[in-house]
């Protein structure tokens, strides 16, 4: 019998509203399996089970489910340490936007979640759920690895270049990237001011609609209910096709082809130059703009900093301000070139991550091939479709066009059901 903790939260809503099972049922599954698990997994950057069971829960949408919260976003009376010795111990005194509006819908915030330092680079110490010897993936660690493991069924996580989409691939769960700006960042260390998005990872496409129509304040539909046709998609590797794993390189076929077969019509196609600029433009704008982000740790607590993250932070601040403002307009270019692109297509299929973890914890993965999508500032949904020759998770995603987050979520879920 499946239990609780392992439900979608759709799943969850739909058994406490017939009466057969209550939120508090919900939270004690979660809080059994992550007694069971955490000392393994460490996806907690901060949990306190006894002041959980004390909280009440705001009647709404979210009917009292718990939820994980990235490390890097304020939630009152909880530590925000940004996995960095810098913030030991600080206590913010207010909910950062997006946990008050999930809090105001029922959420109940479970705990906050490893986090790499600042959101970058340098791991913490979560093991990935399907193998411990494996890299959850970053930045969003402990939110994908708890979803994963049945600690909470939905998280909160934040995305600069592939920090949502990324790890959902590594823990085989669904991570979606809203459009940019859709939730509010206040009260979140953001470290790219052109990049930064809230979003959400879950069991569920259907659970990440529901939490951040939440948070937004807006209908994001409900993706299980499939369009009334097929979707035109263009399938590409995206940018450094050279880079992806074999195992990758054939889910990308035989999910065009199951797609195929379901009615759409594919395309496999590169990306023109024009789009694809914007995945070295961001790599430039990126470590200026979290440079200055870290302003002030840099100078007072530089040695307090990982070295690899003081040094990119300092070459990062380096750079020419001629070189940063073209790649700034290579970004805008890019982005008025995808009303061309998206005239043709529903929705572009690529891999969410090069191929299955990486089989070690000092690293997270790379993250190439989700950098240009966030850049673009356009939805992504990773959803799991497959396993790697080491019987790890695969994942695709499903990005929409702009501001077409209802849609994007719609084709993923009708993707994900046609490769089921």
């Amino acid at each position: 019998m499946t239990e609780l903790c392992d439900l979608t939260a759709v799943a969850l809503l739909a058994r406490i509203a017939a009466g057969a099972a209550t939120a508090e049922d919900v939270r004690e599954s979660c809080l059994a399996r992550i007694a069971a698990r955490e000392v393994s997994l460490q996806v907690f950057a901060h949990l306190d089970p006894d002041a959980v069971r004390a909280m009440r829960p705001a009647p709404g949408p979210l009917g009292g489910l718990p939820l994980g919260v990235k490390d890097i976003i304020d939630v009152a009376g909880m530590p925000t340490q940004m996995n960095s010795p810098i913030w030991r111990g600080w206590m913010p005194r207010a909910d950062a936007a997006c946990v008050a509006a999930a809090r105001a819908a029922g959420a109940l915030v479970i705990g906050k979640t490893v986090t790499t330092e600042f959101a970058t680079r340098h791991p913490g110490p979560t093991a990935n759920p399907h193998d411990v010897a494996h890299t959850p993936g970053g930045s969003s660690s402990g939110s994908a690895a708890g979803v994963a493991a049945g600690f909470f069924p939905f998280a909160l996580g934040t995305q600069t270049g592939g920090s949502i989409t990324r790890p959902a691939s590594y823990c085989g769960v669904v991570g979606y990237k809203p459009s940019f700006g859709l939730i509010h960042r206040g009260g979140i260390k953001v470290m790219s001011d052109s990049f930064d998005t809230v979003g959400v990872m879950a069991r569920g496409v259907a659970d990440c609609a529901l939490l951040v129509g939440a948070m937004a304040a807006t209908d994001l539909g409900d993706p299980d209910r499939h369009p009334g046709r097929p979707p035109r998609l263009l399938v590409t590797p995206g940018p450094d096709a050279g880079r992806i794993d074999a195992c990758m390189l054939a889910l990308l076929d035989q999910v065009a082809t199951a797609a195929r077969r379901r009615g759409a019509i594919v395309v496999g196609n590169d990306l023109p130059p024009v789009i694809a600029a914007a995945e070295p433009a961001h790599r430039m704008v990126g470590p200026f703009e979290s440079a200055q982000a870290l302003a002030w740790e840099l100078a007072s607590f530089s040695d307090a900093l990982t070295e690899g993250l003081r040094s990119r932070m300092l070459q990062g601040r380096s750079r020419d301000g001629e070189a940063i403002a073209a790649a700034r307009k290579a970004l805008a270019t890019a982005r008025a070139a995808l009303v061309d692109l998206f005239a043709d297509h529903d929705a572009i299929v690529t891999p969410a991550a090069p191929a299955e973890a990486p089989a070690t914890r000092d690293w997270t993965g790379e993250p190439i091939f989700n950098q240009l999508w966030t850049s673009l500032h356009l939805p992504c949904v990773a959803i799991p479709t497959g396993s790697g020759p080491h019987g790890l998770p695969l994942g695709l995603q499903v990005i929409g066009a702009p501001g077409a987050d209802r849609q994007a979520l719609a084709w993923a879920e009708w993707l994900r059901s046609a490769v089921a």
